[in-house]
Order: structure tokens, then sequence, then C-alpha cells
């Protein structure tokens, strides 16, 4: 049997433990025989990791700045320093925020408003983010704080540096935040007896039964009943035993691109693929960039009717996708649940205005609805 040094107790001091884990789950190859092993150490990795936040938050020190959100949706633009991420911010919205072409030019939070097909988007320029934000280097918790808050992180590369991407990426990992993944379906339920029991409805690839029940040993739970219609990996089981984590939508641009060769561009595109490629200074793909962040939070539009009067089109009810006549209806007026009768649709239904008396039913882009009231 091999000695895991790494889950043994030591006297070093916390942040050597977490290194110590990290460099062996670095060095170890991960396949079958190793999956049991490599998920107990992330298992261990993820509560040390917490103890740091914890002693950290326990000094009092207030992290975070003070935005109210407003609006439909909030954006937060992420970005090493000096990449036009407060030019980008002035050519999408209102703000006036500082720019210059040195490093830290922005020293706080300035938000501006993007007005975009009748949707208020609030978009934030913070301050560069730079590597070991996420345990306090510079201003990155205080960056970070404010991402957690957003809806939406768009990621601003300047193309001659396509190597930061990663960086912010995993720094964003760090902060509890994960860019465009879907939650795993994973249900995890205790109970006071009985032992761990595990049910799947998908085949397991990452894990198998054993492991999962020794990564949940590791975090304290010995009885509970778990059902999984994901095929998760170590890092997914965890998010979900934690429950703290945020998924989000975030777009990826290459900046700068009015100053980069064709050869440059292309060999960025080789180390990441981003969605856009942009230049602030010149305004190049900003109407992109635009339509990109209004898909990305998920927006759709439905125009109002009273009746016996025409809808209003010039001023949408932004919803989000997936949303029906019961969000409507809580969006409204929240006595509009109550009150509800029927609506009539035009656009989605079968028919031009259409009796739909089911608050379930899925409104679409551009649907015009007459809601009927008590």
């Amino acid at each position: 049997m091999v000695r895991n040094k790494a889950l043994e107790k030591t006297k070093s001091s916390l942040p050597d433990r977490v290194k110590e884990i990290e460099d062996e789950i670095s060095r170890t190859k991960y396949n079958k025989r190793t999956q049991g092993h490599v998920g107990l150490l992330k298992a261990k990795l993820a509560q040390l990791k917490e103890k740091q936040i914890t002693r950290r938050k326990g000094k009092g020190k207030t992290e975070g700045y003070s935005v109210k959100k407003s609006g439909d949706g909030t954006v937060i633009i992420v970005g090493f320093p000096s990449v036009g991420k407060s030019t980008l911010l002035n050519k999408i919205s209102n703000a006036k925020s500082q720019v210059g072409a040195y490093a830290f030019t922005t020293l706080t939070c300035i938000p501006g408003m993007l007005n975009y097909k009748g949707a208020k988007i609030q978009v934030l320029d913070v301050p560069g983010v730079v590597r070991g934000a996420a345990s306090g280097k510079g201003r990155g918790k205080e960056v970070l704080s404010v991402a957690m808050n957003s809806d939406l992180v768009l990621f601003v590369i300047d193309v001659h540096s396509p190597e930061h991407y990663p960086i912010l990426l995993k720094e964003i990992r760090d902060s509890y935040l994960r860019i465009n993944e879907v939650k795993p379906d994973v249900r995890i339920k205790k109970k006071s007896r009985g032992g761990i029991g595990i049910g799947t409805t998908v085949k397991l690839t990452h894990l198998d039964k054993p492991t999962i029940k020794k990564m949940l040993n590791e975090f304290r739970i010995t009885n509970a009943d778990v059902l999984i219609r994901s095929n998760i990996n170590p890092d997914q089981l965890i998010d979900i035993i934690e429950g703290n984590k945020k998924y989000i939508s975030g777009i990826v641009v290459f900046n700068k691109v009015d100053i980069a060769t064709p050869a440059q561009i292309a060999q960025a595109k080789k180390i990441i693929k981003p969605d856009l490629l942009i230049s602030a200074e010149k305004g190049e793909g900003i109407d992109e960039l635009k339509e990109l962040i209004f898909q990305r939070l998920g927006f759709m539009r439905v125009f109002c009717k009273r009746q016996g009067q025409r809808a209003d089109m010039g001023e949408p009810l932004i919803m989000r996708r997936g949303d029906g006549l019961k969000e409507m209806c809580e969006k409204l007026h929240r006595d509009f649940v109550t009150r509800f009768r029927f609506a009539r649709i035009w656009g989605s239904s079968k028919f031009p205005g259409q009796a739909i008396r089911k608050m379930s039913y899925p409104l679409k882009d551009q649907d015009v609805v007459e809601l009927i009231l008590d």
C-alpha cells in the first residue's frame, strides 16, 4: 500500500499543506486506477482552502466594492491591467471610465449602463485582475467579490497576451464561479442512519461508487441518499457537496486586433478560441458584442398589450429564455399571479390571439401578450 503523505496530518502550515496536495495532484496521472486517490486528495484540498478563506474572514477585513445592482442584468469586465477594459466600457455604455496607457488606471469599480433592444444592462469596469487575485493579491478579492454578484463575466484579453486567459479563469474558479458550465444534476439528501446509498441514471466514467463514498466521508457525510443524473468528475462532486458555487455565462474577446498582424491573431487563436475579435479603440466588433451580451444573458423581449389597445412595441418587458406566463405576472405585479384568468398571445401561439390558461406556458422572444385578470 502506497503511503499518502499529503493526507497525513503534519505540523506544516496551512499554505504548505495546500501546496503539498496541489503538487501531488499535479504529479498524479488521472486514470481509473488512481481516481480514488485523486478524488480524496481533491476533497482534502477543498477543505483546506475553505479553512484559509474562513481564517481571512475571521480577521474582520471587509472585502468587495459597494455596487448597487440595477437594470435587467449585470456584466463585469475582467482582464489584466491595461487590456482596454475602460475604453470598452466607454464604447458600449454611458459610463465615463478613466482611460490611460498605463497599468491600474481604474482604481475603483465604475458602473455604466448599456441600453440594447429595450434591455438595461449594468456593465462594471473593475481594476485589472492579476495572478493570485483570489488569494487577495492586489485588489483581487474586491474585484472577484463583485464578479460573484454578476450575471455574466466578460473576459477582455489582449490579443498579444492570450496566455492571460487561463490565469483569469483559474482566479475566477477559485472565487466560486463556474463559467459556461451546467450545474451537475446531483441530489444529496442527508439522513440520520443507514450509511450512504448511491443511485445513478447515467454511466459514471470519472468516478466509481466507492470513491464517491470516500469523498463524502471526507466531508463528514456518512449517512445520505445520493442520486446522480450527470456524469460527474471529482471537482463537480466537491462543488455539489460544498453548495457555494455560482454558475453564470461568460464571453471571451480578443482586444487590440487593430494593432495585431494576421499571424499574431492566428497564433493567439491556437491558444484559446475567443468568441469575438474587437478593437475597443476603433469601435470594431462593438455591435456584435452588444448582441452577444444580450444573447448570453438569456434575454428575450415580450410586448404587453392592454385590452382594446395596440401593443406597445417600443417598450418590451425583458424576460429570460424559459420564462412563462407566471414569471411575466410576477415581474409586472405581485398580485397578478393570483388574479390571472388567462392570456391572449400573438407570436408563439398556434393562432393569433389564442387564449392560454396555463401559467406554465413558455413565452418566446417578441411574443405579444394580453393578460386577462380578475
